[in-house]
């Protein structure tokens, strides 16, 4: 018995040990900054963490924006991406926004949140090795409904100006580009949907605060699908999603899609056969991972975009 669990904490060991060439290698070649505060709101800190190649430059930025429904989920989601694109000459500020909690709705205040991120981007670049002339965001799920909000709509009356006390208030917010995964477009479809695939937590109604049959104009002015315009054809989009999303019905995005071609965006989509949805956050080094097949097509989009 002793002999056995000997040889059991041995193969733990050995497999620990072996696990810890390829963290550090992970790692290697990128500076982190985490908790970084980039605005307070409504007496809330809001912090991101920072992701940057360890080498002196001036490098393109991504914003990225978790997911959960507008009431769950943080920044260290992106943990994975971060290391990964500052490997590949990219600056990562990956943020955290207020989340609705029970009895109180968080629309507009997580988008004018999103909307500091990017001005706190642009405004600090020297500190970050960034060029402030080229941003984009990235979103997944209700990350990807803020990322698109801002990217085509951020500049509008009623998300820009909350906050004139920021001290980054009079900065631009435009972005570039924005890649937007298996994201809301459509709150008016998403409430529809939420009514059959989760009745008792009706993710779009708890943002905005009420029904669409009381306020069909929030629902209107809250989709990323109506800044979807000629205005905002300067920015270009990526899009994903895939084929069995049960959380996000997928023609949201072909409805989102067609505006952008539309529009006149540059705008790409890639669908994942048989990908339900959360795949992005996923480990992108994991054999077989949807985020791992995706992500050469990010890299290429970004490259030729950004």
């Amino acid at each position: 018995m002793l002999i056995a669990r000997r040889s059991l904490f041995m193969g733990l060991l050995w497999t620990l040990l072996g696990a810890a060439p390829a963290f550090a290698q992970s790692l290697s070649g990128v500076e982190t900054r985490a908790n970084v505060e980039y605005a307070r709101h409504d007496g809330q800190t809001l912090l991101g963490d920072a992701y940057m190649p360890a080498a002196p430059g001036k490098y393109p930025v991504v914003i990225t924006v978790h997911g959960g429904g507008w009431q769950g989920g943080s920044k260290g989601a992106y943990r994975y991406w971060g290391p990964w694109l500052a490997q590949r000459g990219y600056v990562v500020f990956s943020v955290d926004y207020r989340l609705v909690k029970p009895g109180a709705k968080m629309y507009p205040q997580s988008v004018q949140d999103l909307r500091a991120a990017v001005q706190f981007v642009r405004s600090r670049a020297a500190e970050f090795k960034a060029d402030p002339d080229r941003i984009a965001l990235m979103g997944d799920s209700a990350g990807a409904h803020l990322a698109a909000l801002v990217a085509l709509g951020g500049e509008t009356p009623v998300f820009a100006r909350a906050y004139p006390d920021d001290p980054y208030a009079t900065v631009n917010a435009r972005v570039k580009a924005v890649v937007p995964v298996y994201g809301v477009f459509d709150m008016a479809q998403q409430w529809d949907h939420d009514l059959l695939s989760r009745p008792g937590d009706n993710i779009a109604e708890k943002f905005l605060g009420s029904p669409p049959f009381e306020d069909r104009k929030l629902y209107f002015e809250a989709s990323p699908l109506s800044y979807a315009m000629k205005s905002s054809a300067a920015v270009s989009v990526l899009l994903a999603n895939g084929t069995e999303d049960d959380v996000v019905d997928r023609a949201q995005t072909d409805a989102f899609f067609l505006a952008l071609k539309q529009s006149g965006n540059f705008v790409r989509r890639y669908v994942m056969q048989g990908a339900g949805h959360y795949w992005l956050t996923d480990p992108i080094d994991e054999p077989g991972s949807y985020s791992g097949l995706f992500a050469p097509r990010l890299l290429r989009f970004l490259g030729e975009r950004l």
